[in-house]
């Protein structure tokens, strides 16, 4: 047999092959595995909130003694909708806080309102010793 003849692989071995299509279909599998599994991971956390109860026909609450207080862009102060001075605000706090039994203060301001003076006067409620206060989040005209 020397001579000539087809030509075997050395010894009967075969040559060795990566298939790559197998393994996409590993890698992609995996993939989604890892995806769907950090969605489940995903905690929601929230803060409890208490919210308003709705009163009967638009009643309006006569015990509510809330005062509020809104600032505009000029450094005005509105106390109930009466204008008054910045500087006025401690005085009436104090008289407000003597003479309620449950004092409740609402900060509010008009679209313009300086931060500075709402924190002065969150400052001045605090120092009163008012602990019931509100910070009104919409935006109203300067002095309703």
């Amino acid at each position: 047999m020397a001579g000539g003849g087809a030509s075997k692989p050395e010894d009967g071995k075969k040559k060795a092959r990566i298939e790559i299509v197998p393994l996409i279909d590993v890698i992609f599998f995996l993939l989604a595995t890892f995806v769907l599994f950090t969605l489940s991971l995903n905690k929601l956390s929230n803060l409890p909130v208490q919210l308003p109860v709705a009163g009967v026909g638009g009643q309006v609450d006569q015990s509510d003694t809330t005062v509020t207080l809104q600032l505009s862009e000029e450094d005005n102060c509105y106390w109930n909708k009466e204008l008054i001075g910045i500087t006025e605000v401690p005085a009436r706090l104090q008289n407000y806080k003597a003479n309620t039994a449950n004092p409740r203060v609402m900060i509010a301001g008009d679209i313009n309102a300086r931060y500075g003076s709402t924190i002065h006067v969150l400052d001045e409620v605090k120092r009163v010793g008012i602990t019931q206060v509100s910070i009104e989040t919409r935006i109203r005209p300067t002095g309703k």
